[in-house]
């Protein structure tokens, strides 16, 4: 499968980024490293924002740094205004990401990952296949464009 060079990236690649002893940083942070230089463009929908803002408050928490509620906002805000990074909403994305949990019934920011990717056409990104997603991985490649960091150890 050829990657486009757009990306719609998954909460879970923003945290692997964000998390230096993340499994998958290295992988997470060329990606990063290529939006951040311009060589790629990033689609985020919007609802990946409340999510990154959750868990990256967590995982500062549980690091014990100080303030994880304005540093996840930092965080936040930083992808917000990113000169590559493309925050998505709309009613379009809002159908097709219903329509897409109709059909699969996986997460919810899963299906608005999907739904960008398609609508954007871009390469979904996802730091590894879940369950949801493994019992789907064929129709996920026939129906859209999605490729995970853990194939790039």
């Amino acid at each position: 499968m050829s990657v486009s060079s757009k990306v719609t990236l998954d909460t879970s690649v923003i945290i692997e980024y964000v998390d230096r002893k993340g499994e998958l940083h290295k992988q997470a942070e060329l990606v990063m490293s290529a939006i951040n230089s311009g060589k790629l463009t990033a689609i985020v929908p919007h609802v990946v924002l409340a999510e990154v803002f959750y868990v990256a408050s967590r995982l500062y928490r549980e690091l014990a740094l100080k303030n994880p509620i304005s540093r996840a906002e930092k965080l936040v805000k930083w992808l917000s205004y990113h000169p590559y990074i493309q925050i998505v909403s709309g009613l379009s994305l809002d159908l097709e990401a219903g329509k897409i949990k109709y059909n699969y019934r996986i997460a919810l920011t899963d299906c608005y990952v999907l739904a960008a990717s398609k609508i954007y056409n871009a390469t979904a990104l996802f730091k590894r296949r879940g369950k949801e997603l493994l019992s789907l991985e064929g129709s996920l490649k026939r129906e859209y464009k999605a490729i995970f960091l853990e194939d790039y150890k």
